[in-house]
């Protein structure tokens, strides 16, 4: 057989199929859409399931793919062996309810015998033992030996998860010889050995399982078949290991050459390590071209660890600085063509890949530190296992990955204590969850009491002015028939015009009368569709059963309305300018100005900023008419508009459009012209989370104030540095040479007054058996300054241990240094100045000659002095 490179294998399968007929459609992306069953897409099927459970209509009964797929269940043996990835593509064939068994084995005995050439006497096949049709076909349509095919079990051939549909398999297999065999002489498919090779598995979904373990024949059953590209191109080109195809190993190769390391086949420890990167930086190639940013949570934190993987691989290595994003260009050399949106993407991929890389870079030598010297601890202690609070710390404070740091451990012999760093992990989501879930409580109990039937007519679209009944009174203890003047309750009515909280905009507020009564509104909510109306009765009673008048603030509507607007334009020029992967990941929008959470991996530059900020006037410049319309969701996904991820839809949405610069699902309320939003200017632009940036911006009104408070600050500054406002820079600047040039001279001060007191400070040592104990309290200087000082007095002398205390602010700092003789003779300051700090409500650690810690209590400071002599004293 000819040995074909992996992109030809690929275009030969995809034409195949389509020569069959088959719907022939680019691959999914890797986020799976609709479906929280999946963090990210495993299979060449998981995207496809909509079809298979005919929730949604396939665009043709047939269809064929090769899907990018990830899976990190095996990470941990990813470069220690030779066959384990975390990236792979699955060629697939598939038919809704269309051809059935016949079919996709024929065709798939085609393929391989007469497009890839594969030699038939050393193709073997498998089927589920029950299979008859299955068996018959390859004995008498295929004409396969029968000697060659064998039945397996369920375990083996047969695909069912849980309950719904389900069937047997038929998996083809690639006989590599003898010498890959063992000494059973009836070694065959289903054997232990390496000499059998499955590479194509034709599932055959023909039952329905339910509860009980019953199963009935599917209607109309469907074929699932999936092959691994890269085990198939290993049997095309004759090699072991998946590292040695083509593409993968012209990847290998940029990384052997990067790092000056030679690649052994296996027989090198670096051989881990180049494996690693090799893999990793497919996969992390391809999840960025998918929009994916490193984080914290979910398939974000799968991308952050694997890059930081690789990069400290790339340490081990010996490569110095920053590769990454560099040798990522190879992955997009080598799959560019058959997946364009890494092209298109080329130059985000890097970008994030060196700001991740660059961001470890800053943290992994001090995280490596902490390490070690966990590590010595451990060592010391003769213990195996490290505290689970540690590792949190590592995790947390550092941002090292749990995985990574279990993995640095593991390789020196140690392990984590797993479920104390989950214990940790647990408290810390209960504190920052607590406020939250307290307001979904409230709100809970709000919800529980309504027991209205029917839902409210919404009509804020159209009319700010309309009338309704009020269907519902509940005040302060449950349902009432009236609620009288100065008191507050909620009130439902069958129709409002005013837009309840939803979608990250704020409610209307507004006054509704009755005959007998007036109200304020204060808020408004809804629930399962019914509006409610938090009032404030201001003269008079509301009474249910009463027509009400309601009228909406007019000023507060506009203003929020188009600070809405502004939202969806910042949204779009965010994508222009930073990229495709902005995405919007939560949003505020009030009279007084909008907040807009976006993924984006790095803070904004001020060009960056100013070119949203002009994009966005510039739309509403020229006086673009805002629209919306009620369809069907898939014709507006088909126009290209915009969902928010994760958000749940009806059959129907909302799509608002501001010409054909912005199209995006939205239930808000909006200006009816992009002019109307006046103007619009950036506040602010700051990280919120890790891969989740914050705009805060003002319009219209809001415009105008800000440049008015900026005016007056403008002159009050200008006022307190005696400076005209044309001068202000200038004598800022001036100032600020006078400050840096003070600072200076007081360091020096501090420096010559440092020098000058060492040497009293040895006259003033006490001798405990024999060292000299300098145990001394500093006012108004830093912890460096005690730093320095200890330095120059070690420099010199011998025999000194130092005790330092900096009081500063109500609190304390301890410092305990020791000359490298006292070292060698046993003391250890990392363990002196945890109970030296301990005496006065502190702790810490350190190495074994210098060590510091903070303390919450100045007053002990002379109680940690006496805990340092005993100490010495033994």
């Amino acid at each position: 057989m000819e040995k074909l490179g992996l992109n030809e294998i690929r275009e030969l399968f995809l034409s195949f199929y389509q020569s069959k007929e088959h719907y022939r459609r680019q691959s999914f992306p890797l986020i799976p859409q609709n479906d929280k069953s999946l963090l990210i897409i495993n299979s060449g099927m998981a995207p496809l399931k909509p079809y298979f459970a005919g929730i949604e209509t396939p665009p043709s009964k047939r269809m064929t793919t090769c899907q990018k797929c990830i899976r990190t269940g095996d990470i941990e043996n990813v470069g220690y062996t030779s066959r384990h990835g975390t990236f792979f593509e699955m060629l697939g064939s598939f038919s809704f309810g269309d051809y059935f068994k016949k079919e996709s084995l024929t065709w798939g005995w085609e393929f391989i015998t007469k497009v890839l050439k594969m030699p038939t006497d050393r193709l073997w096949a498998t089927v589920y033992e029950n299979d008859d049709d299955a068996y018959a076909i390859w004995r008498d349509v295929i004409g396969m030996p029968e000697e060659r095919i064998v039945r397996l079990g369920k375990d083996d051939n047969f695909w069912e998860i849980g309950t719904g549909p389900c069937g047997p398999c038929s998996e083809i297999y690639f006989d590599r010889g003898e010498k890959y065999g063992c000494d059973n002489p009836d070694c065959k498919p289903g054997c232990d050995c390496d000499r059998y090779v499955e590479f194509w598995n034709h599932v055959f979904t023909q039952f329905s399982r339910d509860d009980e373990g019953n199963y009935s024949d599917l209607a109309h059953p469907n074929i699932d078949t999936g092959m691994g590209i890269e085990r198939l191109a290993c049997i095309m080109q004759g090699v072991e290991s998946i590292f040695d195809v083509d593409t993968i190993k012209y990847i290998l190769d940029a990384v052997v050459a990067k790092s000056g390391v030679e690649y052994k086949d296996g027989e090198a420890e670096t051989d881990i390590s180049i494996r690693i990167i090799t893999d990793h930086l497919r996969s992390m190639t391809f999840m960025i071209g998918d929009s994916i940013l490193p984080g914290n949570e979910g398939r974000e934190y799968v991308l952050r660890r694997l890059i930081r993987r690789a990069a400290r691989h790339g340490r081990i290595l010996g490569i110095e600085g920053p590769f990454l994003a560099e040798l990522s260009e190879k992955v997009i050399e080598t799959s560019g063509d058959a997946y364009p949106e890494l092209k298109q993407r080329r130059d985000m991929i890097k970008k994030v890949i060196a700001v991740e890389e660059e961001k470890f870079a800053s943290t992994i030598d001090q995280g490596m530190k902490i390490i070690n010297s966990y590590m010595d601890e451990l060592k010391t202690e003769g213990s195996k296992t490290l505290d689970g609070e540690k590792a949190f710390k590592l995790h947390d404070t550092y941002g090292f990955p749990i995985d990574l740091t279990r993995e640095i451990l593991e390789e020196s012999g140690y392990e984590i204590d797993l479920d104390g760093f989950e214990k940790a992990m647990e408290e810390q989501k209960k504190r920052s969850q607590a406020e939250q879930e307290m307001d979904d409580a409230g709100w809970d109990e709000v919800n529980a009491e309504l027991s209205v039937e029917g839902e409210t007519n919404f009509t804020g679209y159209e009319t700010l002015f309309d009338t309704g009944l009020i269907k519902a009174i509940i005040g302060t203890e449950g349902n009432a028939d009236a609620a009288g003047e100065g008191e507050t309750c909620r009130v439902i009515l069958d129709e409002t015009p005013f837009y309840a909280e939803s979608g990250g905009q704020a409610a209307d507020a507004g006054v509704i009368r009755t005959a007998d009564g007036e109200a304020e509104i204060i808020d408004v909510t809804k629930t399962n569709n019914v509006f409610i109306h938090k009032v404030k009765v201001t003269s008079g009673t509301l009474k249910t059963g009463e027509k009400a008048e309601c009228q909406v603030l007019i000023p507060r509507r506009n203003k929020t309305a188009a600070n809405h607007t502004a939202t969806h334009l910042l949204h779009k020029a965010l994508q222009e300018t930073l990229g495709e992967h902005v995405k919007q990941a939560g949003s505020s929008v009030t009279e007084d100005g909008l907040r807009f959470d976006f993924n984006h991996f790095q803070a904004m530059t001020p060009e960056e900023i100013a070119a949203v900020e002009a994009r966005v006037n510039e739309q509403i410049s020229m006086f673009i008419d805002v629209t919306t319309e009620v369809k069907s969701i898939e014709d507006a996904s088909k126009e290209g508009a915009t969902a928010l991820f994760g958000e749940k839809y009806g059959d129907e949405v909302r799509v608002v459009s501001i010409g054909d610069y912005s199209k995006e699902f939205c239930g808000g309320t909006h200006v009816k012209n992009s002019g109307q939003i006046g103007a619009f200017h950036i506040l602010s632009e700051a990280g919120v989370a890790s891969g989740v940036r914050r705009i805060e911006a003002v319009t219209g009104q809001g415009v105008l104030n800000k440049y008015t408070e900026d005016e007056a600050l403008i002159a009050d500054a200008a006022h307190a540095l005696k400076a005209k406002k044309d001068t202000l820079i200038d004598r800022s600047a001036s100032l600020m040479d006078e400050v840096k040039a003070l600072k200076k001279e007081i360091e020096e001060m501090k420096k010559a007054e440092i020098s000058k007191g060492s040497g009293s400070l040895l006259e003033e040592a006490k001798d405990v058996n024999g060292i000299k104990l300098i145990a001394k309290e500093f006012a108004d200087y830093s912890i460096n300054d005690l730093r320095g000082l200890s330095d120059q007095i070690k420099a010199d002398n011998k025999g000194v241990a130092m005790v330092f205390a900096a009081v500063s602010g109500g609190k304390v700092t301890f410092l305990v240094s020791l000359t490298d003789d006292l070292v060698e003779q046993g003391l250890h300051a990392g363990k002196m100045i945890k109970e030296v700090a301990a005496a006065a409500g502190g702790g810490g650690g350190g190495k074994a000659d210098m060590a510091q810690a903070g303390a919450k209590d100045p007053s002990k400071v002379s109680a940690a002095f006496a805990k340092a002599e005993e100490l010495i004293q033994g």
